[in-house]
């Protein structure tokens, strides 16, 4: 027994340089590679997260112009719509004024004209009772002539 306890510690022994450089090879590995590569990692996850968080953003906030253009293009339309209701209205009313305008001067000729028909046929009433009164007083005359004397 005692010989395997001497080979067990020659074994340790001999392992102790191999230890050492396992252990060194292990701070070596994580100084030049594990916390540079981690560092990057984490550098490369905070941008992508970033970028992600600044896109979610930008999103967010175009989606917030276009609500807002939206509305606004809503308003316009409804502006646009009451000016066109507006000019509607008044060429309505421009319109029924000149009708109004128009019967107003249409009734007008109408009554002159009535009026000039009205003196026209007073004055062929006086016309025609001066000829009727000359034609009556030619047909008496010619009555009350003797027979053989007009001809």
């Amino acid at each position: 027994m005692e010989q395997m306890l001497r080979q067990l510690g020659e074994l340790l022994l001999g392992s102790i340089p191999t230890v050492i450089l396992l252990c060194l090879l292990f701070a070596l590995y994580n100084a030049l590679v594990h916390k540079p590569l981690g560092r990057v990692l984490a550098e490369r996850r905070s941008k992508t997260e970033g970028a992600i968080e600044k896109s979610q953003a930008d999103i967010a906030a175009a989606a917030a112009r276009t609500s807002e253009f939206e509305q606004r293009l809503r308003e316009a339309r409804a502006t646009l719509f009451r000016a066109q209701e507006a000019r509607r209205k008044a060429a309505l009313e421009i319109r029924d004024q000149a009708v109004h305008v128009a019967r107003s001067q249409a009734q007008g000729q109408v009554q002159a004209a009535r009026q000039d028909l009205e003196k026209d046929k007073q004055s062929a009433q006086v016309a025609l009772q001066g000829e009727a009164a000359s034609l009556a007083s030619e047909i008496v005359r010619r009555v009350l002539q003797p027979a053989g004397a007009g001809r």
